[in-house]
């Protein structure tokens, strides 16, 4: 995972949804374009904390769990060597609040129109929908290509 960013950054959002990996696709094709990077974001959050104790969960362990699935993803979707030249960010956090920052100084930002929620939107997504409402760089909403 390189630092050095020589054109324009491009931040998207992946989920493991099938649209974030139609919109992880676009932002490589973009990029390929405009001679820009790619800045691959997961966001993981501990499993709810309900009732009275916190479950016994190792937060380095689900990290590195997190950012090992991540990098499989990655290869899966767009081979070995694409995937080799994506920087990737595994953050523990809420979806919309990571992405937000992620996309500061960013040229686009680029996010999959539905992603794993427990409900389905009838249109879009709520990551997608509060992203394109409070970005400070322009959003791509990406469709799923079964959708």
């Amino acid at each position: 995972m390189g630092t050095d960013v020589s054109g324009p950054k491009i931040v998207v959002g992946v989920d493991g949804s099938t649209s974030s990996y139609a919109a992880l696709r676009w932002a490589v094709r973009y990029a390929g374009l405009v001679g820009g990077t790619v800045d691959a974001v997961a966001v993981w959050e501990l499993p709810g904390l309900y009732g009275w104790s916190a479950p016994a969960v190792d937060v380095d362990v689900d990290e590195d769990d997190a950012r090992q699935r991540m990098r499989q993803e990655l290869i899966d979707v767009l081979g070995a060597d694409t995937a080799g030249s994506i920087r990737t960010h595994v953050v523990h956090g809420n979806a919309t609040d990571v992405l937000l920052r992620s996309a500061e100084g960013a040229e686009v930002l680029v996010v999959g129109s539905r992603g794993r929620g427990g409900f389905a939107r009838a249109l879009l997504g709520s990551v997608s929908q509060h992203v394109s409402q409070h970005a400070s760089c322009p959003v791509v909403i990406v469709r799923s290509e079964t959708s």
